[in-house]
C-alpha cells in the first residue's frame, strides 16, 4: 500500500490487525476519565487502563494487548494546551496507538514488532528511520543494530529527561526507545542547516525529525512516597500518535492536513464563510477551533461537563479558548455544535459512543456557548479598561485580584485571561490570583446553607427598605432599632428560639458589613424577649444589611424593638488598623514611588495586611523608614475626617481611588491631617470605619514583608493593643535570651557574635576530625587491597557522617592506588549507603560503577546507580550491609568476564 493511499481509518485498522496477528488482544479504548486513579485528571496514555497489569495487581486472560486509546494532555506533567495552534502536530485530544506486554515479551520483540510494522506493513523507507535510546541502555542499542541493521550513528543516546518515561510522579516507568522519522534536510529548521540528528534535535527543536513511536520498557514502579522498585515482571508499553503517523502516510507536513482534520477545518470555513486565502491567513485560529472541538466532543461524550473544578474546569477552559478564537474570526452566533457534528462524522466510525450521545453533546455545547457569550463582552471590556490604566503607569502585569474578579464574575479562566493579555504584551500575576482564591474560600461560611445566588434572590423577594447605617457615629455603636425581618434557612419567619441560627434585618444598624477588606463587626441584638449574638454582617443586595447570628437566650420576634450593641473594643481595634493602612499606603508611596499602589488589604482586629505594587523586595532600611514615618504621623495626632462628596469633586481634590474598585456618584472621603494652613497627609476614597485622630492608633509595627506574586508585595503590621502585645512578646524573648546567656540585654549582640565565632571554630574542628578519621579509615582499608583478575579492589565498611565523606575517602583511594575499584559502605541515618569509584582505565576494561552500585543496593532492599566512574546507592536493610560488601569481589569478576 503506498504512502499516499491510506486513510486514517485504514492506518488505525492496519495497526490493530497487525498486532492481533501477533497474538495481541484488541482492547477497546478506555474513557478519558481514568477509572479509580486519583493521580490522573485525564487518561494521557494508552497504558493508563493497564496500570494494574504492569503492577501485577490485575490478572487478565491475556498477556498481550493492543489499543487505539483516546487521550488528553492538558494538565500536569503532560500539558500541550498552549502549543496547540502554532504547532502543526500538537493536540489536546489525540489517539494513541499502542501495543503492550504484561510480563510476556520484552525489548527484543518490541523492537522487532515496531520495525516490521513500519518497514514491511506500512512500507516506510528504512533509510528514513532512526532510533534514540536511554543513554545507559546498551542492550537496546545492540538490538537496534541487530534487528534493524541500524548503524551506530543512527542510534542516538539521550538522557533521562528524553528517554526515561513515566506516566506521572507515581506509577510504572522505565527506559524508552523512540523511533524518529527523517523528513529530509529540506525540512530542517535548526541552526545546523541539515547537519542535524535526532540527538541535536532534542536540544534544538527541528521540524526535520518527527518522533513516531515510543517504546517504553517498563521495569520499575514509583509509589506515592517516591520509592522506586522493580516491577514483578519487565513489560512493554508503546505509544504512537495516530495523528502523526497518519501525516506521514498521507505525505503532509501538518496533522491538520490529514483526513482526521480536513473535514473539520472545512466545516469551520463553511460556517465562517472564508475564502481559501483567508482560511490560510487564519490557520492558527482554525487549528485551535478544530482541535478544541475534538476535545470538547470526546470529553462530553465521556461524561465531562463544563464547570469550575477539576476536569469540568479544563473542559470549560478548552471550550472558551475555542470560542474566543472564533470571535476573532467574526463568529458571534453559536457555532461549536456544527463543528462537533463534523467531529462526530469523522470519528464515530471507530468511537461509536459519539453517535450514541450526539444529542447530549449538542445540548451541552449549546448551553456553554450561551453562558460564555453572556459574559464575554463585559469581561473583555473590563480587561481592556484594566490594561489601559496599567499601560498609563508603565505596568505590564495584570494583578491577581483582577484575574480573580474576571474568573469569579465573568467566567474568564486565568488561562484565558493570560492568553488575551499576552496578545497586548501583558503578563499575569498567578500567585496573586491564587492568594485571592484562597481568601475567598477562607471567607466561605459553613453555616451558609444556600448559595449566593439563592441568598440574593431571597432578599430581593423580601423587598426590604434600605438599612440605615449609623456606625460612623461613635455615639451610635450602642443604640436602639427595630427588627424588620427574620430569615432562617432561606425562609422568612416570624420568630426564632434559643439555639437557632438566624439572619436579622434591622431598620438601622451600627454594625459594619464586611467590605473593602475590612472585616465585619460583631456584637449583640437584645429585646425584652431574647438575646442574639451576631458573628457576621453582610450585604446580600445593595443597601440591605443582614446580621447573622445565634439566639443564645429566649426568642426574637419580627417587629420587636431591639437594643443593638457593637463589640466596641473590637471595633476600636479594627479602626486603628484601618486608619493605619491609609498612613502605610501614603508612606509606601512616599518612599518607594507613586507606583506602590494598593492592590488589596485585610483589616482585622488583630492585624492589618496590605498588598501593593512593587517589583522587588523592600530593603530593610526602606521598611524601617516607612514604619518610622507612619509612627511619626501617629505621634503627630493628626485629625481624621470623613465626608461624603460627589465622586468627581472628591477626585479633583486629590483623593486616591483604589485600583479596580467601583464607586457610585457620591463617595466617602477619608482625609488625614491638613487644615487651612497645612496640607493633608493622606486622602482616599473609603467606606470603612476610622478613628477621629491618628494618635488613637497608639503604635504601628511592621511584622513582615514579602512577595505574593510578580510585581506584588505584601506587608503585615499590628497596631494598638496588638502592637503592645508584639512589643511585650519581643521584650520577654529578649530578656529570656539574656538570662540564658547570662548577659545584660544591651550586650546580647556582642555575646551572640562571640558564640557564633565559637560555633564556627568548633564546626571547623569537627570537620577536620572527620576528614582525619576518614583518612585513617581509608589508610587501613588500603592495607587490605584485594586483587580480582589483576584489578586492585578496595572494599571497606567505614564510619561516615555523609555521602560527601564517603566520596572523599574514595578519592583518596583512587589517588593513592592510581588504578583501582573502590567500594565503600556506611550507615547513614540508620540506612545502608554505598559509594563505588572506578578509575578510567578499569572502566575501559568493562567495570561500571553505576551497575555495581545498583547491584549492591538490591541486596539491601534499595536502588541507585550513576556514571561508569562514580556512583552511589542506598537501601533499607542495614543488617545486610556487611553481606553486600562481601559480594563486591564477585561483582567485579562478573563485570570483567
Amino acid at each position: 500500500m503506498s504512502n499516499h493511499s491510506m486513510t486514517s481509518s485504514q492506518v488505525r485498522e492496519t495497526f490493530l490487525k497487525y498486532f492481533e496477528s501477533q497474538k495481541h488482544r484488541i482492547v477497546n479504548s478506555s474513557s478519558l476519565v481514568p477509572a479509580g486513579d486519583p493521580t490522573l485528571l485525564f487518561t494521557n496514555a494508552g497504558m493508563v487502563q493497564f496500570k494494574d497489569c504492569f503492577l501485577g495487581i490485575d490478572k487478565r486472560d491475556y498477556t498481550r494487548a493492543t489499543t487505539s486509546q483516546k487521550c488528553m494532555r492538558v494538565s500536569g506533567k503532560h500539558n500541550d494546551l498552549f502549543t496547540v495552534g502554532p504547532s502543526p502536530r500538537h493536540h489536546t485530544f489525540f489517539e494513541m496507538l499502542g501495543n503492550f506486554s504484561f510480563g510476556d515479551y520484552f525489548k527484543r520483540d518490541a523492537i522487532t514488532f515496531a520495525w516490521t510494522f513500519f518497514t514491511e506493513v506500512l512500507g516506510l523507507p528504512a533509510d528514513r528511520l532512526w532510533s534514540t535510546v536511554y543513554r545507559e541502555d546498551d542492550e537496546a542499542v545492540e538490538l537496534w543494530q541487530e534487528i534493524a541493521g541500524l548503524p551506530a550513528e543512527r542510534v542516538g543516546r539521550l538522557g533521562k529527561d528524553s528517554n526515561f518515561w513515566s506516566m506521572g510522579p507515581t506509577g510504572p516507568n522505565g527506559p524508552c526507545s523512540e523511533i524518529m522519522y527523517d523528513r529530509g534536510k529540506e525540512h530542517c529548521t535548526c541552526s545546523l542547516h541539515g547537519d542535524c540528528t535526532p540527538v541535536t534535535a532534542e536540544e534544538e527543536d527541528c521540524d526535520r525529525w518527527w518522533e513516531l513511536w515510543n517504546l517504553v520498557f517498563m521495569q520499575f514502579n514509583t509509589d506515592a512516597n517516591g520509592v522506586t522498585t522493580p516491577l514483578p515482571k519487565p513489560s512493554v508499553d508503546t505509544g504512537m500518535g495516530m495523528e502523526r503517523i497518519t501525516s506521514v502516510m498521507q505525505g503532509v507536513s501538518a496533522n491538520y492536513d490529514t483526513d482526521l482534520f480536513i473535514p473539520i477545518m472545512d466545516r469551520i470555513q463553511q460556517v465562517v464563510g472564508h475564502s481559501a486565502a483567508t482560511r490560510a491567513e487564519h490557520v492558527v485560529d482554525y487549528r485551535i477551533i478544530a482541535d478544541h472541538s475534538r476535545a470538547t466532543t470526546f470529553l462530553i461524550a465521556d461524561g465531562v461537563l463544563p464547570g469550575n473544578e477539576g476536569r469540568n474546569y479544563v473542559l470549560r477552559l478548552i471550550m472558551r479558548r475555542a470560542l474566543r478564537h472564533a470571535k476573532k474570526l467574526g463568529l458571534d452566533d453559536p457555532f461549536m455544535g456544527r463543528i462537533a457534528e463534523a467531529v462526530i462524522d469523522v470519528m464515530s466510525g471507530h468511537y461509536h459512543e459519539l453517535q450514541k450521545r450526539h444529542d447530549f453533546i449538542m445540548e451541552a455545547i449549546e448551553r456553554e456557548e450561551h453562558r460564555f457569550r453572556a459574559t464575554y463582552n463585559a469581561g473583555l471590556n473590563r480587561l481592556e479598561t484594566v490594561m489601559a490604566k496599567l499601560e498609563e503607569t508603565g505596568q505590564l502585569v495584570i494583578p491577581g485580584d483582577t484575574i480573580f474578579e474576571l474568573h469569579d464574575t465573568r467566567g474568564f479562566s486565568p488561562d484565558l485571561t493570560a492568553e488575551i493579555v499576552a496578545e497586548h504584551g501583558f503578563s499575569v500575576d498567578m500567585d496573586g490570583y491564587a492568594a485571592a482564591m484562597a481568601e475567598q474560600r477562607a471567607r466561605a461560611r459553613a453555616a451558609q446553607k444556600v448559595d449566593q445566588g439563592e441568598w440574593e434572590a431571597t432578599y430581593r423577594k423580601l423587598d426590604l427598605p434600605p438599612t440605615k447605617f449609623v456606625g460612623y457615629d461613635y455615639d451610635q455603636l450602642e443604640t436602639t432599632s427595630t427588627i424588620l425581618a427574620l430569615v432562617k434557612d432561606g425562609q422568612q419567619v416570624v420568630e426564632v428560639g434559643e439555639g437557632e441560627e438566624v439572619e436579622v434585618i434591622l431598620a438601622a444598624t451600627p454594625f459594619y458589613a464586611e467590605a473593602g477588606g475590612q472585616v465585619t463587626d460583631t456584637g449583640w441584638i437584645e429585646t425584652e424577649y431574647g438575646k442574639c449574638y451576631i458573628s457576621d454582617v453582610q450585604r446580600p443586595v445593595e443597601d440591605v444589611i443582614v446580621h447573622r447570628g445565634q439566639v443564645v437566650q429566649g426568642t426574637l420576634r419580627q417587629m420587636n424593638n431591639a437594643h443593638v450593641k457593637v463589640d466596641i473594643e473590637r471595633r476600636w481595634d479594627i479602626m486603628r488598623n484601618h486608619t493605619a493602612t491609609h498612613l502605610l499606603h501614603r508612606a509606601l508611596r512616599n518612599h518607594l514611588g507613586e507606583h506602590a499602589e494598593q492592590r488589596g488589604s485585610l483589616v482585622a482586629p488583630d492585624r492589618l495586611r496590605f498588598d501593593f505594587v512593587h517589583l522587588k523586595a523592600v530593603e530593610p532600611e526602606e521598611l524601617a523608614a516607612i514604619e518610622e514615618e507612619v509612627n511619626t504621623q501617629i505621634l503627630a495626632d493628626r485629625v481624621v475626617v470623613g465626608q461624603v462628596l460627589p465622586q468627581q469633586e472628591a477626585l479633583a481634590s486629590g483623593a486616591t481611588a483604589l485600583f479596580g474598585e467601583k464607586y457610585g456618584d457620591e463617595v466617602r472621603v477619608i482625609t488625614v491631617g491638613g487644615n487651612d494652613t497645612l496640607p493633608y497627609y493622606s486622602r482616599e476614597l473609603c467606606g470603612g470605619t476610622h478613628l477621629e485622630r491618628t494618635g488613637q492608633i497608639g503604635l504601628c509595627f511592621i511584622t513582615s514583608e514579602g512577595s505574593v506574586g510578580a510585581g506584588l508585595r505584601r506587608i503585615e503590621a499590628v497596631t494598638g493593643r496588638s502592637a503592645e502585645s508584639y512589643v511585650r512578646s519581643r521584650l520577654n524573648t529578649l530578656q529570656n535570651v539574656a538570662n540564658r546567656l547570662a548577659a545584660p540585654s544591651e550586650q546580647l549582640e556582642e555575646r551572640v557574635a562571640a558564640l557564633q565565632q565559637e560555633a564556627q571554630a568548633q564546626k571547623k574542628e569537627v570537620e577536620r576530625l572527620r576528614k582525619d578519621l576518614g583518612r585513617r579509615q581509608i589508610a587501613e582499608a588500603l592495607g587490605n587491597v584485594q586483587t580480582v583478575n589483576d584489578v586492585s579492589l578496595v572494599v571497606a565498611q567505614v564510619e561516615a557522617a555523609s555521602a560527601d565523606d564517603l566520596r572523599d575517602m574514595a578519592d583518596i583511594a583512587r589517588q593513592r592506588l592510581g588504578s583501582a575499584c573502590t567500594v565503600l559502605g556506611a550507615a547513614l541515618d540508620g540506612k545502608p549507603f554505598f559509594i563505588v569509584a572506578i578509575t578510567p582505565d578499569l572502566v575501559e576494561r568493562g567495570l561500571h560503577a553505576g551497575k555495581m552500585a545498583k547491584s549492591l543496593a538490591a541486596m539491601v532492599g534499595g536502588g541507585g546507580g550513576g556514571r561508569p566512574q562514580m556512583a552511589q546507592a542506598g537501601g533499607k536493610e542495614l543488617d545486610k550491609l556487611t553481606e553486600a560488601l562481601a559480594a563486591a569481589p564477585r561483582l567485579v569478576a562478573e563485570q570483567l568476564a
